[in-house]
This record gives C-alpha cells, sequence and structure tokens, in this order.
C-alpha cells in the first residue's frame, strides 16, 4: 500500500512517538525522584560523556565550579531577557539565591538524569529520521516535510531549555514551559503520522457528521492541556513546600499547595463529564471496531487510570511512583485525544486527489 519512502517514514515516526513518550516518562521519574540537577551542567554530565559513579572521580572544588558556571549563563539567560523586555523576570534569575546552592554528588540521581540525556538524545535523531525521510512527501504532501523541519527545530530548542532548567535549578516557570513543548512536539509527530496514513488510506477519514463529536474532543484536549499545565502549577508548588519544610512531613506538602491543586481536583470531574458524554456519542455512532471507538475507549481508560492515580497522590502522601504515572498518563491521554480529533475529520476536508 505504501511505497518503499513513506513505509520507512511511517515507520521512523512511529518509532519517535514512542521515543517521545519515553522522554516524558524518564523526565517524570527525574522530576519525582528529585534527580534533575544530578547532573550539573549541559550537554555532558560533569564533564563527562559517562558520568562517574563516585564524589572520588570528581575533581577538589567541583561543586564551586559547576555553581560559577551556572550563575555565568544564568547571567546570559538574564541578559537575553533584558533584551526581550522581560526585566522583572531577569532579575528574579539573578538574585536566586538557591542557584548558588551547590548540589551534593549522588550517583543514583546522576545516572537517573544522565539516562534521561540519552533517552532525549535518542528521540532528537528519532525525529532527524523523520525529517530526512519526509523528502519523498516533497511532492505529494508538503506539510508533512515543512512540520518534520519544524519538529526538529523545535526538539532542539527543547535541548537549550533543558540546558536553561538545569542552569536555573529547576526554575519553575521554565519547566513548565518545557513541559508544554514537549506535548507540542509531540502533538507534531502525530500529526505527521496522520497525513502520512491518509494519503494512502482514506478508509480512515470519517464519513458521518456526527454532531458534537469532534467538537466535545477538541474540547476534552482543551481541558486535558488545562489540567497539565494547572498540575505542573501544583507540582511547582509542592516543591517549594517541600523545600521550605525541610523535605520532611511529605503527608502536608498538598494540603498547603491552596486553591491551585483545589481548583485542578474540581476540574478533574469537568474532564469525566465531557470524556463521558464524548464516549457515549462515539460508542452510539461509530463501529465498536473501528479506531474511533477504539481511541475514545482509551481515553476512557486513561482518565479512570489518571483519577486513580490523582486520589493515590492525595491520600497516600505524593508517593514518587505515582507522580511520574500521573504525568506519563496525562501525556498518553493527550495523544490518545489528539489523534482522536483527526480520525473524525470528514472525508471531504481530505478530497484533493493522490499524487
Amino acid at each position: 500500500m505504501y511505497p518503499p519512502g513513506e513505509k520507512r517514514f511511517l515507520i521512523v515516526n512511529r518509532i519517535a512517538i514512542m521515543a517521545l513518550f519515553a522522554v516524558i516518562l524518564a523526565g517524570g521519574v527525574v522530576r519525582s525522584s528529585g534527580s534533575g540537577m544530578g547532573c550539573p551542567d549541559w550537554p555532558k554530565c560533569f564533564n563527562q560523556y559517562v558520568p562517574p559513579t563516585s564524589a572520588s572521580q570528581l575533581p577538589e572544588g567541583y561543586k564551586e565550579h559547576y555553581v560559577s558556571k551556572r550563575v555565568a549563563k544564568n547571567e546570559r539567560f538574564a541578559n537575553m531577557l533584558d533584551a526581550l523586555g522581560y526585566t522583572k523576570l531577569a532579575d528574579r534569575i539573578r538574585h536566586d539565591e538557591s542557584i548558588l546552592q551547590p548540589e551534593d554528588f549522588n550517583a543514583v540521581k546522576t545516572w537517573t538524569e544522565y539516562v534521561n540525556r540519552v533517552i532525549g538524545v535518542l528521540s532528537g535523531l528519532a525525529l532527524l529520521g523523520c525529517a530526512l525521510f519526509s523528502v519523498t512527501y516533497l511532492k505529494s504532501r508538503k506539510r508533512i516535510f515543512f512540520l518534520s523541519v519544524v519538529n526538529l527545530v523545535a526538539v532542539g530548542f527543547q535541548g537549550w531549555l533543558g540546558s536553561i532548567v538545569v542552569s536555573t535549578n529547576l526554575l519553575a516557570w521554565i519547566v513548565t514551559v518545557h513541559m508544554l513543548l514537549a506535548l507540542v512536539i509531540l502533538a507534531i509527530s502525530i500529526y505527521t503520522y496522520y497525513q502520512a496514513r491518509i494519503l494512502r488510506n482514506r478508509m480512515l477519514l470519517s464519513i458521518k457528521n456526527v454532531k458534537w463529536a469532534k467538537g466535545l474532543a477538541i474540547i476534552a484536549l482543551l481541558l486535558t492541556i488545562v489540567q497539565i499545565t494547572i498540575g505542573t502549577e501544583v507540582r511547582e508548588g509542592v516543591d517549594a513546600i517541600a523545600s521550605a519544610m525541610g523535605y520532611v512531613n511529605r503527608g502536608e506538602w498538598l494540603s498547603q499547595v491552596g486553591s491551585v491543586f483545589n481548583t485542578h481536583r474540581d476540574m478533574a470531574l469537568l474532564v469525566l463529564v465531557i470524556n463521558g458524554a464524548l464516549f457515549f456519542i462515539i460508542r452510539s455512532n461509530y463501529s465498536p471496531s473501528g479506531e474511533r471507538f477504539r481511541y475514545v475507549t482509551y481515553t476512557a481508560a486513561l482518565i479512570v487510570l489518571q483519577v486513580i492515580s490523582g486520589i493515590i497522590l492525595s491520600y497516600w502522601a505524593l508517593p514518587a511512583v505515582a507522580q511520574t504515572v500521573h504525568l506519563v498518563l496525562a501525556t498518553l491521554l493527550f495523544g490518545a485525544q489528539f489523534y482522536l480529533i483527526l480520525i473524525l475529520s470528514r472525508k471531504r476536508l481530505y478530497s484533493r486527489k493522490l499524487a
């Protein structure tokens, strides 16, 4: 069905999507285990391609060395923010005393962060492969090529942003932007995969015009994005409270986050209602063996698991494993909802003949 060049693109694109989910999983493990500063520099780790396993392998004064490098990098970043007009934000970074606090070497945290970076590099290579193999679509579907190139640039920017995350000692808003950009990169990869599939397989497109189905799916996706954003704010609040409390009394952290957590929790009910209505509409109008029903079932299952993980986080003192699971489930939900929106598109929207 697919010419060799297109088949190669589809294979590499699938690998890229799986790699991106793996990056988010690894990032969740890093965040929940507090390993974000396990490697104090970037892109190397303690100036090595393979990090050390004990502090004895590090030179004298390594803590002060990396703090000074971090301060210098943050000054350059602050200067850039000044030039863009974000003077107050630049001053916050310059006067953030946490940046001056050296990190003690911890082999587990170092290697956790290192594995995260390796997976990130592999995902970047997969996206590079997508950009190279997408050349085959220059005549038949140019958007696949251009979006693949855009995604490659975006992942390069994401890598740079990751270095800023490290140098600013996990500055809250940068971590949030880092997460949202990961979703953008994932969405582009899913979109190019979908476009490559429908180019040769129009059976994926809907022949029905089911009222409210696509609209509800879009609302559901937007709610998920809002929930992910609020969730990162909750996590930032938890991190600040944990630090202020000396990382003790873990069961009290969430109760002190305030209204942002209440909003996150209450919006979960709206998510359930919207997605429940969407599930009912698709179940009533599409074949149980079709992709639309399959993906709306995926979203329903993911939401149930997400609610369960949220309850565990709320009532069992934020276990680290549940934090990672909660994040990964949210990302999988985003991907499933986005793909569902795409396959709800009607055939008349893609009436262009194949090249």
